[in-house]
């Protein structure tokens, strides 16, 4: 590279300065490191100007699937499924509250009969028990004298 430093210098002379790649020296040699995996092949390439371009090879990407196309499905289909299955889970619920219904009744008609047996038995005691007469009078028989149809003692 020409020192120009001294000299007038054309535009075209200084862009040419600017843009003309300089290599550098390195300041301190750095560490080998093992590359993780296969290391990829150096590919070059020579561009229509002359240019020589050094790069690493990328593999081509993959075009991405294109999207299963789902079959459509009418909202009204989807509203009339919804509906059935709410009319379905609204008898079920009506089904369990009657046999729940009718259980209560088939309990509280059991128990109707539960107090019939046992205020009846409770009178039945009451009435044929040992206790009913002896209030009365006793009347001897053998000392007991009629006479026209009167009773004397």
């Amino acid at each position: 590279m020409p020192d120009n430093r001294f000299h007038p210098v054309t535009r075209d002379a200084a862009e040419a300065i600017i843009h003309t790649p300089q290599l550098l020296a390195p300041t301190y040699a750095a560490p080998l490191v093992p590359a993780p995996g296969p290391v990829p092949t150096v590919q070059s390439v020579q561009l229509p100007d002359g240019r020589i371009v050094t790069g690493y090879a990328i593999a081509p990407s993959t075009p991405a699937a294109p999207p299963v196309a789902r079959p459509a499905i009418s909202r009204t289909a989807v509203n009339l499924a919804l509906g059935g299955v709410g009319f379905a889970a609204v008898c079920g619920g009506l089904l369990i509250l009657t046999s729940f219904i009718a259980a209560l009744a088939a309990f509280v008609h059991q128990l109707i009969i539960l107090a019939a047996v046992i205020f009846g038995g409770a009178i039945a005691v009451r009435v044929l028990g040992p206790g009913h007469g002896t209030g009365g009078t006793v009347v001897n028989i053998g000392r007991a004298v009629f006479k026209r149809n009167h009773f004397h003692h």
